[in-house]
């Protein structure tokens, strides 16, 4: 049988279903039955389809995109205007082979930018940014006191900590457990404020963060399960790395495209072309019919229904889970219980000359990400990245363009604050941080609110999704499958990863269905933490 495997998405456009179906008489057929439909045309549902062409041309002989919006890209969103170029959504990603890939399939792999590796990351403490110990400089550096330092390192390696406890653990009480108060409350409390916009104290460490709690599981402590992973990787060395992907800067950074990230989405759209991309196609109903699936749409040019073998969703779960709410009700009931956050993203632009001479250098340039802010800090901004100095070209030329989000699960009343208020509230906390007291007022860039912002992997995450793909199954809905950031991680890289992953999954079961007489089960779940960072 297919394995059983759910992939994932970044997709945040809602498929809105409505209450009054179309009815099948109302629709005409649109074309020859379809190996497979994709479910929304965010980066996750792009690279699905591009890794169904490219990849797994073989099994899989025809396919469609559907999107409810005119544009592809989900929440993938950059905007340019006036020498300004910045993101409303993600910012970045880390540059896993698989983004590289679409790149390359994509024919914009030639457009890629990376951040310097060597650049700093900064948490604000007690009054204070304070670079994040990295390297050599773990040692001596001052975010963490001499005694949070020693407790990490005895934590890490199982000497000082509590035996892992037989109930799933948050965040919160991993970290704590494991490595300290400390780097728990100046290094993961932010960062997860940073990628999840969420509260460690609810966030699963199993489920948000899988990589590292696998190491203490099957490692006995975190420096155990990483020698293990070593050995691991010694005795099984990963095949050749593919020869066409560009060159990775070596160390950690992130990446863009020189026009900001909306670059990639767009690319596969237009490399699969209006033929396998159907845009402004709504989806009104899902019917299992003869074993086989039959999908009414609301189009421009009137009701239409495609049949295919298989169907892939890369919405949100709440969308998802709308739309199937009728047809299979106990997913519906897990699907939308994930809880979605409010984020805003606040782009500001000030004279270089307003940067606090101790931050830049004499051209007033900072050689940094960005930086975090703990909930214990007074600051009301989650973080804010320094966007004309990680990719080039993003502001005028002596200006500096700063990318900074506000809200969250902890401060959900932003939805209540006009895009005037949330600009100025990141000013007033910039000037306690990063800016001199004589900075000018800056040039507000742009203000977008994102009611339902990113997926929050809370305790149980993991089992609902296995729920959710268990009632898919015994609704006898075979060749369905869920994806969704909600899924694989949030982060972009992560997103498309997992949509390789899918693709690979989908073609499966489609050449199970050539060979068999019924078809296999195709659905399963698998979560792992963003690598890369939404907002810092």
């Amino acid at each position: 049988t297919a394995g059983r495997r759910v992939g994932q998405a970044v997709r945040s456009l809602a498929e809105e279903r409505a209450d009054e179906p179309i009815g099948s008489d109302a629709a005409e057929a649109y074309g020859e039955e379809q190996d497979v439909v994709i479910i929304g045309a965010g980066i996750t549902g792009l690279c699905t389809a591009l890794s169904l062409r490219d990849v797994h041309g073989k099994d899989v002989s025809s396919f469609l995109v559907t999107e409810t919006r005119d544009v592809v890209g989900g929440n993938v969103i950059t905007k340019e205007k006036d020498g300004y170029i910045w993101e409303e959504g993600p910012n970045s990603f880390q540059p896993n082979d698989f983004v590289l890939k679409a790149a390359v399939d994509a024919g914009c792999a030639d457009e890629l930018v990376f951040g310097d590796p060597t650049a700093a990351r900064y948490v604000f403490w007690e009054g204070e940014l304070r670079r994040v110990p990295s390297g050599p400089d773990a040692v001596t550096n001052n975010l963490l006191s001499l005694w949070g330092k020693i407790r990490a390192g005895l934590g890490a390696v199982g000497l000082l900590k509590a035996p892992a406890p037989d109930m799933e653990e948050t965040v919160e009480q991993f970290i704590r457990r494991n490595l300290g108060d400390e780097v728990f409350y100046r290094l993961i409390e932010p960062f997860c404020s940073g990628v999840y916009a969420g509260d460690p104290t609810k966030l699963s460490m199993k489920a948000a963060f899988g990589k590292i709690w696998i190491l203490e599981k099957e490692g006995g402590s975190l420096v155990g399960g990483a020698l293990n992973l070593m050995k691991e990787k010694s005795s099984n060395p990963p095949p050749p790395r593919d020869p066409s992907l560009p060159e990775k800067p070596k160390g950690q950074t992130v990446g863009s495209f020189r026009k900001g990230l909306q670059t990639l989405p767009n690319a596969i759209g237009a490399s699969l072309g209006p033929e396998k991309v159907k845009l402004s196609w709504t989806l009104k109903d899902i019917d299992r019919v003869g074993g086989k699936y039959k999908l009414t749409y609301a189009t421009p040019e009137g009701p239409v229904f495609v049949n295919a073998k298989s169907v892939v969703f890369t919405t949100p779960s709440y969308v998802a889970a709308q739309l199937l709410r009728r047809e299979v009700p106990d997913a519906h009931s897990q699907l939308q219980s994930f809880f979605y956050p409010p984020v805003g993203s606040v782009v500001l632009s000030y004279p270089k000359s307003a940067i606090r001479d101790e931050m830049s250098d004499a051209d007033g340039r900072i050689n940094a990400f960005g930086q975090l802010h703990p909930r214990t800090q007074g600051i009301t901004t989650l973080g804010t990245i320094y966007s004309s100095s990680l990719f080039p070209g993003r502001c005028p030329e002596g200006e500096f363009l700063l990318s900074s989000y506000i809200g969250g699960t902890l401060n959900q009343g932003i939805l209540d604050q006009s895009e005037d208020e949330l600009a100025a509230q990141v000013d007033k906390d910039l000037r306690k941080m990063l800016l001199k007291p004589s900075a000018p007022a800056p040039k507000v860039v742009g203000v977008r609110i994102w009611n339902k912002a990113i997926p929050q992997f809370y305790l149980g995450h993991n089992e609902a999704l296995e729920a959710a793909n268990e009632a898919t199954m015994e609704a006898g809905y075979e060749g369905l499958f869920l994806g969704g950031n909600y899924n694989s991680g949030v982060a972009m890289g992560k997103c498309v990863e997992g949509a390789y992953k899918l693709a690979d999954d989908v073609a499966e079961y489609v050449a199970e269905l050539a060979s068999v007489s019924q078809p296999a089960a195709a659905v399963s779940t698998g979560s792992e933490e963003g690598g890369d960072d939404f907002f810092v």
